[in-house]
């Protein structure tokens, strides 16, 4: 890819790249194998492949690289090239359709040596994507939001007349799964939470009640992670640590620009805030009922099988025993109904 002006990187950042979930697992398959958590130093690589359609790049499958760098010099690195060659040729015997569209690696951030190894996967393809995935449990980009990120590298003509400055440029990146891939990621999350024992129609409300609420949850905190990093840019670029890129700034107005301004109207801003505790009240008086009466259910479930299992645990005899003085009970009160029927009757007759 050749020397690129301002407006034509700022073009190549609408690409998006649309990752299955098939190259996710295969990726974290690949780092459990090496053990990763281990040595944070460490990380593994591998190729893409899929489709690139210009506007978009499609990656369906990948796999496995050997790879290994220098822990204290991570420029010095090897990469076994014909190992690529030759899985490709083996995988376009079974879908010509994937070609290699890029590689990934587990990061989890950039590195020194990305820039050269995106040089050497250009005899694939005219321009490779590079995918970082992180595969950390806790603490990593899962945790806020999607664990993937893409970077194109070009080379960026400055609209200044400096010299050009080879980089990477971030684009977006989705996650989409066909249906055949659908149907296996619901059965393996279901066999991930189910329960030994069958859920009853309350629990499972209160559960989905659960679910929503800490799918919240994880989006405030990736709000918070995402307004961090924003602060310590703009912190870093006050302190001159940091280059100003417009493209950033420009985006970090537009956001503050959408904010109400209520520092100045006093009333407006007192009308917003009791506007916007009513409403919390009321979701939060919703929940409260909801998880009420789905705790009633369960309660009513629980004794409903506990008077069975006491039923079934009892012996003929025993079962005769209840009917008959179940009939009994009925007989009396039949018979109590028709007495005072008949008592009613006289009364009615002497009135």
């Amino acid at each position: 890819m050749g020397g690129l002006t301002t407006a034509q990187v700022t073009e190549l950042s609408s690409t998006n790249v649309v990752i299955h979930p098939l190259v996710l697992l295969s990726v974290v398959d690949h780092a459990a194998r090496l053990h990763l958590e281990q040595n944070a130093k460490k990380r593994v690589l591998g190729i893409l492949l899929g489709q690139d359609n210009g506007t978009s790049i499609n990656v369906a499958n990948s796999f496995a690289v050997p790879f290994e760098e220098d822990d204290r010099d991570p420029r010095t690195f090897f990469l076994d090239l014909d190992y690529v060659e030759e899985m490709w040729r083996m995988f376009r015997k079974v879908n010509a359709k994937e070609r290699p569209v890029g590689f990934y690696h587990t990061g989890p951030r950039l590195r020194s040596s990305d820039l050269e190894i995106t040089e050497l996967f250009k005899r694939f393809c005219p321009r490779p994507v590079m995918v970082i995935v992180d595969v950390r449990a806790h603490g990593g980009r899962g945790d806020t939001g999607i664990p993937t990120d893409a970077y194109f590298a070009v080379e960026e003509i400055r609209d200044d007349g400096t010299a050009t400055q080879r980089t990477f440029t971030h684009v977006p990146t989705s996650i989409d799964a066909e249906e055949a891939e659908e149907i296996g990621v619901e059965h393996l999350l279901r066999d991930i939470s189910s329960s030994s024992a069958a859920a009853s129609s309350s629990l499972l409300a209160t559960q989905s009640l659960s679910n929503r609420v800490a799918a919240q949850l994880d989006s405030l905190r990736g709000l918070h992670a995402r307004l961090t990093d924003i602060s310590d840019y703009l912190e870093a670029v006050r302190a001159g640590k940091m280059p100003v890129n417009h493209q950033v700034v420009d985006q970090v107005q537009e956001i503050v620009g959408l904010l109400p301004q209520l520092g100045g109207d006093v009333e407006l801003g007192r009308a917003f805030r009791v506007q916007v505790n009513d409403q919390n009240v009321l979701v939060y008086l919703g929940l409260i009922v909801r998880t009420v009466l789905a705790l009633h259910n369960l309660i009513d479930n629980r004794i409903a099988n506990v008077q069975q299992e006491i039923e079934d645990a009892k012996t003929p005899e025993e079962k005769r025993a209840d009917k008959a003085k179940t009939e009994g009970k009925k007989d009396e009160a039949k018979d109590k109904d028709g007495k005072d029927g008949k008592e009613k009757e006289k009364e009615g007759k002497k009135a």
